[in-house]
């Protein structure tokens, strides 16, 4: 069986380091000094090799496995609507990450009564690996789906089983100029993975990341707008990252889109065809049709082989992260 990857903490400032060593180790020190002098050696070779090992111990695991199933026990599930619920996963110790790279996305199965054989769908967390000792699914259950109604049945302390990462592409900061991104749902998530990951990245959080991002999102009523909260602060925190709402059935006074997104809508909103221009799709597979062709429509080139340019869709079945139910 293959052995979890560690991962250091992101800085030797840290809080667990800081808490859990430096302050332990100087007080041992200190205090050894003011008691007995004599001793001052040995408590500092005995702080060295005890911070030593609490060091090692506080680095961040990788749990996932790429070939291998593993159980993850359902800690908290917060309801969002009737059919909407995040679900939190305990990973095996709070120090543990899930080891998912920006761009990929999970593999959940479960044996459902009345299916031939176990069912497996593809989910991209609304976590990160920034967020140590859980993962976060957004799940909304279909009346005809199976491992999202099977999820809304899950009670606390039950488990579902889980493998990855999987996906194609691995996000990494400025492969691209500008992201136009075209969400359909709960497509949005595979997308808000790397929007998130952009922002982070920036230059004022110590990063490199000058990425441009425009995403539309597209949903039937305003109520169904999935963590417009999260999206409105992303946007309002990173004027590089701008989002445009698009409603079959706006309220009254919606100054958002309206209908269907069109090629006009994506014209107006998304920087012209380029060759450091991607496209990226994510939503019920009729809706990722339509937008292929307006995209197609519009000149934006279709990746090459190997290539990581272009446009990509990104539906229920075959995605960033986002599967059928």
């Amino acid at each position: 069986m293959a052995t979890p990857h560690k991962v250091k903490p992101a800085s030797l400032l840290s809080p667990q380091y800081v808490n859990g060593i430096y302050i332990p180790s100087f007080l041992l020190v200190v205090g050894c000094a003011i008691v007995k002098k004599d001793w001052l050696l040995y408590a500092a070779a005995l702080a060295a090799v005890l911070g030593g090992y609490k060091m090692y111990s506080n680095q961040a695991r990788k749990v996932l496995k790429p070939n291998e199933y593993q159980n993850f026990e359902l800690q908290e599930k917060t309801v969002i609507s009737h059919n909407v619920a995040i679900y939190r996963f305990k990973l095996p110790n709070p120090t543990d990450i899930l080891g998912l790279p920006i761009g990929q996305h999970i593999s959940v199965a479960a044996t459902i009564a009345g299916q031939p054989k176990e069912v497996v769908r593809s989910y991209t967390p609304i976590s990160s690996d920034e967020d140590p000792g859980h993962f976060d699914l957004l799940l909304k259950s279909y009346p005809t789906g199976n491992i999202s109604k099977h999820m809304a049945t899950l009670k606390i302390g039950q488990t579902v089983k889980v493998k990855g990462p999987k996906g194609a592409m691995v996000y990494t900061p400025n492969m691209v100029r500008h992201f136009g991104m075209i969400a359909g749902g709960t497509g949005i998530t595979p997308m808000l993975q790397i929007i998130r990951a952009i922002i982070r990245g920036r230059p004022r959080n110590g990063g490199v990341d000058k990425t441009e991002v425009d995403l539309i999102f597209a949903n039937v009523d305003f109520a169904d707008i999935l963590l417009r909260e999260d999206l409105d602060a992303l946007a309002e925190e990173d004027p590089s990252f701008r989002v445009h709402y698009v409603l079959n059935n706006p309220p009254e006074k919606w100054t958002g889109g309206m209908g269907f997104v069109t090629a006009d809508m994506i014209k107006q909103y998304f920087p012209a065809p380029a060759m450091d221009i991607k496209i990226l799709i994510c939503g019920p597979p009729p809706m990722v049709s339509a937008m292929k062709k307006a995209v197609d429509s519009l000149g934006y080139e279709k990746p090459r082989p190997n290539s990581k340019i272009g446009i990509m869709s990104v539906t229920y079945e075959d995605k960033l992260g986002l599967s059928r139910p």
